[in-house]
């Protein structure tokens, strides 16, 4: 009987350590004053305006990459409210398109709508960093399912900026993207 009873205290403490990193330590428990003292400051008007070029890969719920892509974006502002259309072309020849509407209000305070978008994303600008909420239903073709996206976009030193999306359903990641994003006249050049 003892032996059963710290079996049951051991998972008991595993879970709730687990639930703690969840909620205090991981990725998802991020909130944008953690970035309130960079140097650079993001601004969605000024970083994500005109032409974007967009690279990436998104993982399965394994961890192995399960789509790359490449994708062209045009975003356009008018004072604080802006339009982002995306084009995104898949490994697999598929394409996908998507077009925000965005308002960003005097405190950076972000709203965010698009057709695939139940309801309204919120966000925020802070520092160096734009994070973004929302629920993104996928095309009946991978199930038609809603999915809870957690957006991460992170100015780097050149301008480029670095994004990290999780989705999750019923709390638990079911895939992960990871992509980079710049001026489309910033051109890569050849590593030697």
């Amino acid at each position: 009987m003892n032996s059963l009873l710290y079996i049951l205290l051991g998972a008991a403490l595993v879970l709730a350590l687990n639930v703690l990193r969840g909620r205090y330590a991981s990725f998802v428990a991020q909130k944008p004053s953690d970035y309130l003292n960079g140097t650079e400051m993001f601004d969605l008007r000024q970083h994500m305006n005109g032409p974007i070029t967009c690279e990436g890969v998104i993982y399965g719920p394994f961890g192995r990459v399960s789509s790359r892509f490449v994708g062209a974006f045009e975003c356009s502002w008018v004072g604080n409210q802006g339009v982002m259309s995306e084009e995104f072309r898949y490994d697999d020849g598929s394409v996908q398109n998507r077009r925000w509407s965005l308002k960003i209000d005097e405190h950076g305070a972000i709203k965010a709508t698009a057709p695939d978008v139940v309801g309204e994303g919120e966000g925020h600008q802070v520092g160096s960093s734009v994070q973004l909420k929302y629920r993104l239903r996928l095309p009946e073709s991978a199930g038609g399912h809603v999915l809870n996206t957690v957006d991460w976009m992170y100015l780097a030193p050149n301008g480029s900026i670095v994004n990290r999306s999780q989705f999750r359903k019923f709390g638990i990641q079911v895939a992960e993207l990871v992509a980079t994003m710049r001026p489309a006249h910033v051109e890569l050049k050849n590593a030697a």
